[in-house]
């Protein structure tokens, strides 16, 4: 199973950029993208199933804002849409897909880059999420969770962990909610396979020498439950692939 996990900045965008000219390269089994900013009878959907892609839609109520979707090539079980919290279902924000004893689920974590209402609500999300996750951990012991977490979590995770330290994304109470969260039986599948710094999967659009110059931000991840640890073949992240202010991850389990 390949799985990789994408903020495609808006679908329609991406497709304008070469999104499916790299969907046919056959980057992985299964594709979770967040941040669509679409419902799926705006876009050429077609597109995907013609690669022998399934789709899979979750969008915001507000059009052009948020929203999840799922491409796979392996038929899920079972599609269940949201967790149950209006505030994030009304935005669009998870997705979730059982493949045998595996539960898939898509995340785009909120921002609080746009001030404290947000930041606030982020909080909120986060608690909420992390609490949805202990439930369902007792049913589906076997989770992935992939996504845009909006957090960089390691000063090696961000380029300039002291120039950022106030910043919405490595605060310290974010930073300890992910401590939290990956001390609580979830593995950074990433960090498995690769400890070296400088590897980033963000980078701000404000000025085109960020990117080049790799001045970025990892803050999408594909994490996993302790069960699942030993199924990790390999993961990585591809800042060459460019329809996005972020580029894909990617993990590879095998059964």
């Amino acid at each position: 199973m390949r799985i990789i996990s994408y903020n495609v900045n808006g679908i329609r965008s991406a497709i304008n950029k070469g999104f499916i000219e790299w969907l046919k390269t056959d980057p992985a089994d299964i594709i979770c993208i967040q941040e669509t900013k679409a419902v799926k009878d705006n876009v050429n959907y077609k597109l995907f199933n013609d690669l022998q892609y399934e789709d899979y839609w979750f969008s915001a109520q507000k059009k052009g804002y948020s929203g999840v979707a799922v491409f796979s090539k392996i038929k899920p079980d079972h599609v269940e849409y949201g967790t149950g919290h209006k505030m994030s279902d009304d935005e669009g924000r998870v997705i979730q897909l059982d493949f045998g004893d595996i539960r898939l689920i898509n995340a785009y974590f909120p921002s609080g880059t746009s001030g404290d209402e947000r930041q606030d609500f982020k909080y909120v999300w986060l608690n909420e999420f992390n609490e949805y996750l202990e439930t369902l951990k007792k049913k589906h012991p076997k989770l992935i969770v992939c996504g845009d977490y909006n957090i960089a979590h390691k000063e090696i995770d961000i380029h300039d962990p002291k120039g950022n330290k106030k910043s919405s994304g490595f605060l310290p109470e974010e930073r300890e909610w992910m401590t939290k969260f990956l001390d609580n039986g979830w593995v950074d599948t990433f960090r498995e396979f690769h400890p070296e710094p400088h590897r980033y999967s963000w980078w701000s659009q404000r000025f085109p020498s960020v990117r080049l110059n790799n001045k970025g931000w990892r803050i999408d991840y594909i994490n996993v439950t302790s069960p699942l640890k030993n199924n990790l073949v390999s993961a990585d992240i591809y800042p060459d692939v460019k329809h996005s202010d972020h580029c894909p991850v990617y993990l590879e389990l095998k059964p």
